[in-house]
């Protein structure tokens, strides 16, 4: 694949997924404006080289060794016990705590509750010492206080009042690493 190749599948990629990891929502751009990422294979290209250049098979990962596609990709398991973050919405697996954790939803049946385990073991996105969790319990302490105000906002006066706040809140963190960690985490 020539760079500029490359580059076009990075900009098709840019433009699904922003520029955060497709698995844990950190930043693929460093401080410097550089591309600290990989084009991520979801099913490994090993197991069947037809998915090598299929888009549905295609993400933008970090590069951190220790979690999401290059911690996958040293692992055996078993594909369809991942959730596959394009065509399942995570919210309905996962509950991301302010304390940077990430807990399963309740109400879920036996097989999301093996998948959605699955898949926080596979990537290793909550890893008990992990920089991952750290790193959104880091994030979401800035939004601590704005959640506060508006839990209390939302007992104190009607929706009506309170609820352009929320939105324009969302709207804000809109892109930001760890965006839905910090959208759990101002959820009145």
């Amino acid at each position: 694949m020539t760079p500029e190749e490359r580059e076009e599948i990075w900009q098709q990629l840019h433009a699904m997924q922003g520029n955060l990891c497709a698995y844990c929502e950190t930043s693929l751009i460093t401080k410097s404006g550089q591309r600290d990422a990989h084009i991520e294979h979801f099913l490994q290209k090993g197991r069947d080289p037809r998915v090598t250049f299929d888009w549905n098979n295609l993400f933008g990962s970090c590069n951190r060794k220790e979690s999401c596609g290059k911690h996958k990709d040293k692992r055996q398991y078993d594909p369809t016990i991942l959730i596959k973050m394009d065509e399942e919405d995570p919210d309905h697996f996962f509950l991301f705590v302010s304390d940077g954790t990430i807990a399963l939803r309740e109400a879920l049946t036996e097989d999301e509750i093996k998948r959605a385990e699955g898949t926080l073991l596979i990537f290793n996105l909550d890893a008990e010492h992990g920089a991952l969790r750290q790193m959104r319990r880091n994030t979401i302490q800035g939004y601590i206080q704005t959640a506060e105000e508006l839990a209390e906002y939302a007992t104190t006066f009607d929706v009506e009042d309170w609820l352009p706040l929320f939105e324009s809140e969302l709207e804000a963190i809109k892109g930001q690493p760890f965006e839905t960690a910090i959208r759990h985490t101002l959820m009145p």
